[in-house]
């Protein structure tokens, strides 16, 4: 009978399977975060406007004689427009100044009887009652030559609004009306003008908005648009950067009710006519005082529900995270306002992969800008391609 003899511990171990090594610790790069000096811009959207917008309408009825302009080119101020059909002011004006001159003739009669009068009422050769006649009849044609001067004025004036000028230098739009058609003085519109040089651009901003500036010039951190020219950059739909800039000129006295807004609006300089009333821009506003910042990549930083945080290199080569406050793009990288120290290397990569006291392998890397300063972060539009093309 064989018998079976037990093998020893230390047998038993020698043929187990070894344990599976430590895995090393993860890859990753990280940098130290740049710094700079900061101004926020806060983005709004709106439309240019003419800084002076004229509807012009006749003064006086009538018939159009002339049109005195090219259409959707610039005029002077006080350049002929329109002509009505002077003749009916004409004849007006004339039958005033027939009525002025009889007028001023009764004056001059009536001062000779009047100094006659005087002469035989101090030898009282006629009574005093009929000298007194004598005065109030000098007095009623004095009074009828004023009524038949301004007669003539009136009439003169409605002659000098048969012919129909320019208000404004400006931009004038098409005519309204052409010749031989007869216009109602105050009601019919003939056309437009706009001035285009300067030229507005007006937006409305949101009561929180309002009420930063408010709160930072109560600080001294940035005076109020109400009382300061601040700078105003503004980009066109089809633009990439922001080429025009213009000043600060109007902020309204009250918030709207319904849309809890504000209207503002800022001054651009405009000397080439290329921007028109109506046009559509972005514009950035100054939001800010200038203040210190870091700047880190948008992928270093983890959003969960309630917070933002980095991941940060302890001294021990482990992980740390950093609660930060966020703020706007610059150079193509986050600023990060609070939260994070100049000399804190933070990473840049496989944060997917880690926790916080987590050693790591690390590399270190020098952080560039990605972006030019003023890069906008949203894209300019395209027109649309041509539907149809021809040859030559």
């Amino acid at each position: 009978m064989r018998r079976l003899i037990p093998l020893a511990p230390a047998a038993l171990a020698a043929c187990s399977p070894s344990a599976p090594p430590p895995p090393p610790p993860p890859h990753v790069s990280a940098a130290l975060p740049l710094q700079r000096q900061v101004v926020d811009w806060d983005d709004y959207v709106g439309r240019f406007e003419a800084v002076e917008d004229v509807e012009i309408r006749p003064r006086v009825s009538g018939t159009v004689d002339s049109v005195n302009f090219r259409e959707g080119v610039e005029v002077a101020k006080g350049q002929v427009l329109f002509t009505i059909d002077p003749r009916p002011y004409r004849a007006a004006a004339a039958q005033a100044r027939a009525d002025l001159a009889k007028a001023e003739a009764l004056v001059t009669n009536a001062r000779t009887e009047l100094a006659r009068a005087q002469k035989l009422v101090e030898a009282q050769a006629i009574s005093r009652e009929e000298f007194e006649t004598k005065e109030a009849n000098l007095r009623s044609a004095l009074a009828t030559a004023g009524a038949a001067r301004a007669t003539l004025d009136a009439r003169a004036l409605d002659l000098s609004f048969t012919v129909i000028r320019s208000p404004i230098s400006g931009r004038i739009s098409d005519k309204r009306v052409s010749i031989g058609t007869y216009v109602a003085a105050g009601q019919t519109p003939l056309t437009r003008v706009v001035t285009i040089n300067p030229i507005r651009f007006a937006f409305e901003g949101a009561e929180s908005f309002y009420l930063k500036y408010v709160r930072q010039a109560q600080a001294g951190e940035r005076e109020s648009s109400r009382y300061a020219p601040n700078p105003v950059d503004i980009k066109l739909a089809d633009e990439t950067s922001y080429r025009w800039h213009g000043l600060m000129k109007f902020v309204d006295n009250a918030i709207d009710r319904n849309s809890g807004t504000i209207r503002a609006y800022a001054q651009v300089g405009n000397p080439n006519g290329f921007l028109v009333p109506g046009m559509f821009g972005r514009a950035r506003l100054l939001g800010s005082g200038t203040y210190g910042a870091l700047l880190v990549p948008d992928e270093a930083i983890v959003t969960d529900q309630t917070r933002r945080f980095v991941y940060v290199i302890g001294k021990d080569g482990k992980t740390v995270q950093r609660p930060v406050e966020t703020g706007p793009l610059v150079e193509g990288l986050r600023v990060i306002k609070t939260g994070l120290a100049p000399t804190e290397k933070v990473v840049l990569d496989g944060l997917a992969r880690l926790q916080p006291g987590m050693a790591v392998d690390v590399r270190i890397i020098p952080l560039k800008p990605r972006a030019a300063a003023d890069l906008p972060a949203s894209s300019a539009l395209r027109a649309p391609a041509a539907a149809e093309a021809t040859a030559k």
